[in-house]
Formats: structure tokens, sequence, C-alpha cells
């Protein structure tokens, strides 16, 4: 009985590891498949064209609590799938870009020493707040909206418009440094470029007239704002140093990177200097 129990066992371990291996196998076809059927999805369901800035920075992402949030925002805004209703996937995209502006200036809050930005940062966190509670429900009206544009044709206006949004971001990304209050002014800074592009594809291929209302309303606080950082930055220009120092897990634990000492998040140890 015993024996054949072991010969059972065996051979269940068998099967399992011939599975594994046809899986491992099959991976690449897969991902064909999956990439062609993707192609062919419908405009009403589909991610927009060219929509992949999930991995925003070099290094200083690891270092900095900063550009970590604003990569996190971004895989969140990648991972959504577009409707193919220019007000529904603006109010959607935006409202998880405010969220990302209001995790932002909370860690500004807990982080940043200099009396203006803490000042624009809760400004930011109240606006950013009202926004959301507003426009939730707007977006949840439009879940039931008629497609209107292209999401994974580039040469759609409105999926062209929104791309160059996302991706003038990315091309203005600047390196940290090691003052958190320049740092918050510099992500803040390329952050409001990108809502005030949006809110401008808005304006021009939206139908909702309450959404471009708030669109517009989102472009002249934000154009301010936006001065207001680059007139901040110009007077601060003395904080562009870079960080001198870099913290690390001792166990290596993804993501515990940091310009000042503490615990890693992930396993609680004491992180280390490495420079």
């Amino acid at each position: 009985m015993k024996k054949s129990a072991f010969i059972l066992a065996a051979l269940c371990s068998g099967t399992l590891l011939l599975g594994s291996c046809n899986a491992d196998k099959s991976a690449d076809s897969t991902a064909t498949e999956t990439t062609s059927a993707t192609a062919d999805t419908t405009a009403a369901g589909g991610d927009m064209a060219g929509m992949d800035h999930s991995t925003m920075a070099d290094g200083a992402a690891g270092a900095s609590p900063l550009m970590a949030s604003m990569n996190d925002m971004m895989a969140k805004m990648d991972a959504m799938k577009m409707k193919g209703n220019t007000d529904h996937d603006f109010a959607h995209m935006m409202l998880e870009h405010h969220k990302g502006a209001v995790a932002m200036a909370d860690i500004e809050l807990r982080d940043g020493k200099d009396a203006t930005m803490r000042q624009m940062a809760e400004k930011i966190k109240a606006d950013q707040q009202k926004e959301i509670g507003e426009m939730e429900p707007i977006a949840e009206r439009l879940d039931s909206a008629p497609t209107n544009y292209k999401p994974q044709d580039p040469a759609d206006p409105f999926t062209a418009q929104m791309k160059a949004s996302m991706d003038g971001m990315m091309k203005n990304m600047p390196q940290m440094v090691a003052d958190p209050d320049m740092n918050f002014n510099m992500l803040m800074t390329v952050h409001h470029q990108s809502a005030v592009d949006m809110a401008k594809a808005e304006l021009a291929h939206g139908k909702d007239s309450k959404l471009k209302e708030m669109a517009q309303m989102m472009i002249d606080a934000q154009q301010k704002e936006i001065q207001q950082f680059k007139d901040w930055h110009t007077k601060n220009e003395g904080k562009m140093k870079t960080s001198a120092a870099v913290y690390e897990c001792p166990m290596g634990c993804e993501g515990s990177r940091s310009n000042k000492p503490g615990k890693c998040p992930t396993c609680e140890m004491d992180l280390v200097k490495k420079a």
C-alpha cells in the first residue's frame, strides 16, 4: 500500500514538472497570441495607443518617495482600460492623476521643510480632493456613454493628444536631488503640466459641458501654480545638490532605497548607508 502511494506521488510530481516545462515552452507563443489579440481589440475596450509609462525614471525612483509615487500613479493610469469615449476616459485618467498629486502633497507635508512648498502642498491637496469628489459621480455617469474615438489608433486626435501629455511628462522628468522641497517643486511642475495638457485635450474633443468646465478650471489654476513653482525654483537654485548618500536594506528588499536613514518598509531592518 505504501509502495503504491509512493509511485502515485512520483507520477503526480512528474506530471507537474512536465506541465511546468510545457508552460515555459509555450510562453513565447502565448505572449504573441496575446499581443495579436490586443491589437485586434475594438476602440470600446482597449488600452490607449502607446501609453506605456509604468517605469518612468532611472534608479532615482527607488531613492525618492516622490518619484516612487509618480511611478505608482503612472502604472495605474497605464493599467486602465479605455472605453473609447473622450469624456469617460479623460475623467477616469484625471482621477488617477489627481490622486497622484494628493499622494505627492502628502509626502511633501511629511518630509518638506520650506514654508512656501508646504503651503502649496496643502492647497494642492485640498483642491485635488475637491475635484476628485466632483469628478467621481461624473465618471460614473459616463460609464454608459457611447464610444466616440479610437483609443488604439495613434492617429486619432484625442488619443494622440492624451499620449503627448504623458510623453511630455516623461521627457521632462527631473533628476532627484537631496532636498525634498526641491524634488516636490520639480516633480509637481511636470505633473501639473501634464494635467494642463490632458485638460486641453478634453476641451478640444470632449462633449460633456460640466467636465469641460472643470477642465478649463484645471488649466487656469495649474498654470498659475506652475509659474509659482518656477519662481520658487529660481530663488532656490542652491538646493539643486544631488544626494550625497543612499541608504539601502541590507537584505536587498525591492523598493527600500532612500536618501535618508530609516527602516526597510518590507523587513523593517535598519537601512545601511551605501554612498
